[in-house]
């Protein structure tokens, strides 16, 4: 019953459903190509080295987030959005032309300036869904799009898998053109009045430190993105330890599809009661009880049981969004709307950087201390890091603000 009514809540809303429509339309087509790249290059080329490059080649200008995310706030966001999403669709068909080793500089430049623009397309994106939604329907915004994102990694892949098989890698790139073109389409049909962004007083430099310096001084957005930032570093290592995982339990490597097909489940259901959630809790207590919810499964990934691992899934799926839905709405309600594309990129960028390191320190830790030994460590820091964000001081007065003018007033 709750679920449903968060999701009837936020759809009915004409401007937060069309958005979250073009998250999901986009998003199909991104899962698609993001795993259909990598198979494209090792079978151009039998190299695993250069298709692992397809990763850091998407990955790598999200190191740039705050600089990037000045764009967001240099012009009017629902403009910046239709543009950048016809310019992807344009530019994905230029991988039609990919069809030996030759041509691979094309594919690693796309796949580059694809994740540049997805940098600030997010950022956009969260600010126009920030000034143009109420705020009690931000929770519920973030907890869907979380839903609808995870739904996508389980659809997506398999999509993208069937059409490559089927068409080759430029089957995928025009799907995930298509899809870029549709989410332009529905950008297009909101109906919304933005004020011209004032003009630009500060050089890059300057008005990329001025979001750092408002994310750094705000006493609840620090601890938050900080509590993420670790929560995604300790959950990138756990991800490289989930092949030991499943050797520990006797099952061959393709096991660990069932895992994350339960870890996504569980994704999709704190997704869809985040809203409800954040507005009893407060963004501190709603993220705090996720990663201790997640240091628990983490740790107990080292009972080499069926039943503890499909369970530890399930609780790793549903605690470690509760981290990222807290930041994210957090950044939306507490940022001033000229700032919000750059303190939402810079956020992004502290949060979501350590899971790629911790993907590498796992891949070489597991090797010297066995993942038993380092599923203990990492639920202990996880446990920490929840603990000192539980006793940070209260947000009453954040959770208040998030509710609805009838939820705060029950009479």
């Amino acid at each position: 019953m709750t679920t449903r009514w968060t999701a009837v809540r936020v759809m009915r809303d004409r401007t937060a459903g069309r958005c979250l429509t073009a998250v999901v339309v986009s998003g199909f087509g991104t899962s698609a190509l993001w795993l259909a790249s990598g198979v494209w290059v090792k079978d151009l080329t039998g190299s695993d080295g250069l298709a692992a490059l397809c990763l850091l080649a998407m990955w790598a200008p999200t190191l740039a987030g705050p600089l990037l995310g000045t764009l967001a706030d240099r012009h009017r966001r629902r403009l910046l959005l239709i543009t950048l999403s016809l310019l992807m669709a344009a530019l994905l068909l230029t991988l039609c032309a990919v069809d030996g080793p030759g041509e691979l500089w094309l594919l690693y430049a796309v796949l580059f300036v694809y994740g540049a623009a997805g940098t600030v397309h997010d950022a956009a994106e969260s600010a126009l869904v920030a000034g143009a939604v109420d705020g009690s329907l931000l929770g519920d915004f973030n907890g869907l799009r979380m839903t609808a994102n995870e739904g996508m990694k389980l659809l997506a892949p398999l999509a993208g898998a069937g059409l490559y098989t089927a068409y080759g890698g430029p089957g995928v790139a025009v799907l995930d053109a298509a899809s870029f073109l549709a989410a332009a389409l529905v950008y297009l049909s909101l109906r919304l009045r933005e004020e011209r962004p004032a003009p630009r007083r500060k050089d890059g430099r300057s008005a990329t430190a001025e979001g750092v310096r408002h994310l750094w001084a705000d006493p609840v957005l620090r601890p938050l993105v900080l509590a993420g930032g670790v929560t995604m570093l300790c959950a990138g290592v756990s991800g490289a330890l989930t092949y030991a995982v499943v050797e520990d339990l006797g099952h061959p490597p393709a096991y660990a599809g069932v895992l994350y097909a339960v870890q996504g489940a569980g994704s999709v259901a704190v997704g869809l009661l985040s809203g409800p959630a954040l507005r009893r809790l407060g963004a501190r207590r709603f993220a705090a009880y996720g990663i201790a919810l997640l240091a628990v499964a983490v740790a107990l990934r080292a009972v080499p049981y069926d039943p503890v691992a499909w369970a530890c899934a399930a609780a790793i799926g549903v605690g470690l969004p509760a981290a990222l839905i807290a930041a994210l709405t957090s950044v939306q309600r507490r940022t001033p709307g000229p700032l919000l594309g750059r303190v939402t990129a810079t956020a992004n960028t502290l949060v979501f950087t350590p899971n790629v390191i911790g993907l590498a320190a796992g891949a070489v830790l597991v090797e010297l201390l066995g993942q038993r030994v380092q599923l203990i460590v990492l639920g202990v820091v996880l446990g920490v890091t929840a603990a000192v964000l539980a006793g940070q001081r209260p947000d009453s007065a954040d959770r208040t603000a998030a509710r609805s003018a009838s939820d705060a007033s029950p009479a």
